[in-house]
Formats: structure tokens, C-alpha cells, sequence
């Protein structure tokens, strides 16, 4: 059952509560470059992002924060470190959100200050907390970026805000290491009720990154822990939307579409099975039809191990089988079987 949590408002977006679990990304353009990123946004949020962060290492960034506003759909996060007056600046450009650390902003009075035109636009401040850029006095109390020191640096940039009468607040504790990370989450969600947005921070490579996310998010999100997530992959950012929308539809979090099941071919296969999978997936990730559908490569593996699906089709020499429920309903010409399969989906 999932973690009962406190209800924040991220632009048009709410994380927590009895609200769907989010899934998030970050560009990877030039932030003052804005045609780059609003392209990019706009492929994202064509693969269903919910919520994007744009990096805002200066203050030519942070001023172009509400051309690009301006053309996307999606709320807009303000990625800031160490300088109030990019925050300041990008709260004035209209953003939706601040990822921030309280602590290392600068004085009380600046954080005050972001603080109080927060509350004036209904901002969400999440504050992020990463291994590598604990404080130096909890590293030296916890020798290492231990789960218990990344919930203490929460706690205490979270009693900053709530100082401040504050509370439309997300907390991240990201680790590389999925054990930390997971600790930290466990011990976080008993603490404060908090949504919480999860993830395995330069998890690496896409292969890599995706195997170590779905580890880490998969584990926390069966036992009830993140409303929002990100996977934080090396590649192109699309690919972190991917794997987040199919995490939580394989634990069925999400209204999951068209799923395509398909076994893993072996000597028996006499179509291009692979190749047909990748079509159909590419035709069918913007149908909204929720539907199952199996794509095997022999008569043994299908109809009769995939009669769960509500249709599907099975290769077999220069023909295949199509089927609905585990019944065979006729044989497709091999050239042909992609084509129908896809009209059958249209049509289901």
C-alpha cells in the first residue's frame, strides 16, 4: 500500500496524496540556448514526462527561464545551487518549482527571501539531498554519505523552511549506491509525511542506469515509498521517461496503454520477431487502448502460453497464427503480419 503523503502543487501537476505517481526528467541543453530546449521539453513531454528540470547555472539561464516556459506544457522546475539571485530571478520568470538546498543558498535573510516569493507564486521547493555534497560536519560525524546522513542534512534544510512557515515542499535523498539509497528512503518516509521524489542519482549508462533505477525506484515503489520519480541515466533524457513509465506500469501504478508481451525467441523461431516487436512498440506507444497484446515466435510458445492476451499473433513458416484469448482465428501471410496485428489493435 502506498505511503499516505502530504499534497503539493507543482504548476498544473500534484505530487502526493491520492495522487499518480509523476515521472520527471532534465534537459540536457544549453538552458540559455532556447529554442534547443524547448525542443527537447517538447520531445519529452511527446513520450508523457510530467515534470522537467532545466539547469540554471547563471543568471543569462535563469532569464530565459520564461521564454521557455512559454512553450511548453508542462511545469517547469529551476535546478539552483549556491546562488540566491538565480532562484530569485527564475521564481520572476515564472517557473513552477525550485530544486534547491536550503543550506548551501547562503544566509538565513536570501533563503527568507526565496522563501517569501515562493509562497507568493505557490512554488514548490523540493530539497535535494546527494551523497556527494553532504555537509562537512556530517561527513565527519558519519565518516561516509551513510543513509543517516543524508536524512540529517533533510531534516535540517526541511526545519529551514517549516521555520518559515513553509511546507510545499518534495525531499530527494539520492545515492549511487542502491542500498544507501534505499535506507535513506526507508528512514525518511518515517519521518515526515513529505512526498518524497525518488531515484538513483548517475545510476549510469542507459543498459546500466536502467537496470540499477529499476532496482532501486522498483523496490521502493512495491513498498509504498515515492510519489514522484526520475531515472538518471547517461543518454538522451527520453530514454529516463521510458523507463520510468514502464516501471510503473509493470507494477501497475499507471494505466499501462498497449502492452506487448513476447517470448524470447529461440531455434523454433521462423519470423523476425525481434524486428516485429520493435514496430509494433514504435506504432503503438501513443494508442491509448488498454490492451494486451502477444507477439511470439512459434506455435508452441503461442497461442497456448500467451491465451492471457486479449490478441496476438505466432510465427511460423512463410505464415503466422492470429489469435484472440488463446483461440486461433486464422493465419496472416508473413509480410502481413505487422500490418494486421495493428489494424486488430485499432480496432479492439
Amino acid at each position: 500500500m502506498k505511503r499516505k503523503t502530504k499534497e503539493i502543487v507543482c504548476g498544473n501537476v500534484m505530487i502526493g496524496g491520492n495522487n499518480p505517481i509523476t515521472v520527471q526528467s532534465m534537459t540536457t541543453t544549453d538552458t540559455r540556448d532556447v529554442d534547443s530546449t524547448v525542443n527537447q521539453i517538447k520531445e519529452l513531454e511527446d513520450v508523457g514526462c510530467d515534470i522537467i528540470r532545466v539547469a540554471v547555472p547563471d543568471m543569462e539561464a535563469a532569464t530565459k527561464l520564461g521564454q521557455i516556459k512559454s512553450k511548453i506544457n508542462i511545469p517547469l522546475v529551476a535546478d539552483i545551487h549556491y546562488d540566491y539571485r538565480l532562484a530569485m530571478e527564475s521564481i520572476d520568470q515564472g517557473v513552477d518549482g525550485l530544486r534547491i538546498n536550503p543550506g548551501n543558498i547562503g544566509s538565513l535573510e536570501r533563503v527568507k527571501a526565496i522563501v517569501e516569493k515562493a509562497k507568493e507564486r505557490s512554488l514548490k521547493i523540493r530539497i535535494g539531498v546527494n551523497g556527494g555534497s553532504l555537509e562537512k560536519d556530517l561527513l565527519e560525524k558519519y565518516k561516509s554519505p551513510t543513509p543517516e546522513a543524508l536524512v540529517e542534512s533533510a531534516m535540517r534544510h526541511i526545519k529551514l523552511l517549516e521555520d518559515m512557515d513553509f511546507d510545499n515542499i518534495a525531499i530527494s535523498l539520492k545515492s549511487s549506491d542502491i542500498y544507501t539509497t534505499i535506507r535513506a528512503y526507508e528512514l525518511m518516509s518515517t519521518k515526515v509525511d513529505y512526498p518524497l521524489h525518488v531515484g538513483i542519482t548517475e545510476s549510469g549508462s542507459v543498459k546500466r542506469g536502467t537496470i540499477k533505477s529499476s532496482i532501486g525506484i522498483g523496490y521502493l515503489l512495491i513498498n509504498g515509498i515515492g510519489d514522484t520519480i526520475r531515472v538518471s541515466l547517461t543518454g538522451d533524457p527520453k530514454e529516463e521517461v521510458f523507463v520510468g513509465k514502464e516501471i510503473l506500469k509493470s507494477l501497475g501504478l499507471i494505466r499501462e496503454g498497449v502492452k506487448i508481451i513476447s517470448c524470447p525467441t529461440c531455434g523454433r523461431c521462423n519470423i523476425n520477431l525481434i524486428d516485429i516487436v520493435s514496430q509494433v512498440e514504435l506504432k503503438t506507444e501513443k494508442l491509448d487502448k488498454d490492451i494486451t497484446v502477444a507477439i511470439m515466435g512459434c506455435s508452441v510458445n503461442g497461442p497456448g502460453e500467451a491465451k492471457e492476451a486479449d490478441i496476438g499473433i505466432a510465427g511460423g513458416k512463410n505464415e503466422g497464427l492470429f489469435f484472440r484469448k488463446g483461440n486461433i482465428v486464422r493465419k496472416i501471410k508473413s509480410e502481413n503480419l505487422v500490418d494486421e496485428l495493428i489494424d486488430e489493435i485499432r480496432k479492439f
